[in-house]
């Protein structure tokens, strides 16, 4: 799930259908409030990586970009504004593009703040032909083809990826012998993988038998890590305070810089010379302090492996850490005694 909250100006704006004298802007922020990872069918693009587009009541585009380059903030004016994001653009029919994400509508008024609740999904439809050995045998020059309309996707004997569509009506056809044939047509919802099985008797070329299993709601991830505290599983960055006291959990964020020793607000992103600690943020454009878990790194193979002194590229990274969390460390919730990590 995607979380992007919404906060209005300090100004009281209540015809927002145009631009009052004297009202203030308003602030919009988002951050993603990912879950614990779990088992399930395909993997989570990084969330990183998602195209974020706000538009203003005109349309006009107020923000485009990946979520892991956005400010943390901008300026609007009162209105009904649109926040979409998607994991990738999908403009066609295609093998292996699934898109996840979700677009609101929401109304910004001034001295409000508003929260907008986006649930990342499969936004498009999968489908998997499972060609049986018979069929082979039978069609041997034969060519499957699913259709959606204006497009076609030709599925060869061998394919072994899914097919992705818009939701909505998908043929599939057989063109054998210069013949066309459709053989079953089927409506697919978002979020539908289809899987058909398609048959043909040995013996007589014309008969065809499709089994289909439809499976909804594909689960977003199949990486599952530790076992946190309890059976809760790893815990991301901005949660990482409601377990203060707990030991051996599993927190997972972006590794975005350390020398937390320095004086400031801003955590420290290049030239790091302590291999100590480094910070760990919930986005890797993130740089405050506050928003950040310290992480501790013993003496030890993970300091060894991690360290940003001696490893510098590793800025930007997503990572997994076991610990134990604690209230404060250099200032802010802290992770210490780091025991193990993961690199997703």
């Amino acid at each position: 799930m995607a979380i992007i909250p919404l906060a209005a100006g300090l100004a009281a704006c209540d015809d927002f259908s145009r631009e009052p004298e004297g009202c203030l802007n308003g602030t919009l922020s988002w951050y993603w409030n990912e879950g614990a990872p779990t088992k399930g069918s395909a993997e989570m693009p990084d969330t990183n990586d998602f195209i974020l587009t706000v538009r203003d009541p005109a349309g006009q585009v107020v923000y485009e970009g990946t979520y892991g380059d956005s400010p943390s903030s901008i300026d609007v004016k009162p209105g009904s504004y649109t926040v979409r994001a998607v994991s990738l653009e999908f403009t066609a029919p295609a093998f292996g593009r699934p898109q996840y994400g979700d677009e609101q509508v929401v109304v910004v008024e001034g001295g409000k703040s508003v929260a907008v609740k986006l649930e990342c999904t499969l936004l498009n439809a999968g489908m998997v032909l499972k060609i049986s050995p018979e069929f082979i045998t039978a069609f041997p020059d034969g060519v499957l083809y699913l259709k959606q309309a204006p497009s076609r996707l030709m599925y060869s004997y061998t394919e072994k990826r899914a097919a992705y569509f818009f939701p909505g009506e998908v043929a599939l056809t057989l063109y054998n012998e210069g013949r066309e044939e459709t053989l079953l047509t089927r409506t697919l919802s978002a979020r539908d993988m289809l899987s058909i099985k398609v048959s043909a008797s040995s013996s007589v070329s014309s008969s065809i038998s499709v089994a289909v299993d439809t499976t909804r709601n594909w689960r977003s991830e199949d990486y599952t890590i530790g076992e946190g505290s309890g059976d809760t599983g790893a815990v991301n960055v901005p949660d990482a305070a409601l377990h203060v006291g707990e030991e051996d959990v599993w927190i997972y964020g972006y590794i975005v810089g350390g020398d937390l020793t320095s004086a400031g607000k801003s955590v420290k992103t290049s030239g790091i010379t302590s291999k100590t600690h480094l910070a760990l943020a919930a986005r890797s454009s993130v740089t405050d302090k506050a928003s950040c878990v310290a992480v501790e790194l013993p003496s030890g193979k993970v300091r060894d492996a991690i360290n940003l002194a001696d490893h510098p590229d590793l800025i930007g990274t997503r990572i997994y850490l076991k610990g134990n969390v604690v209230e404060k460390y250099y200032g802010t919730t802290g992770l210490k005694g780091t025991s193990e990590f993961a690199q997703k």
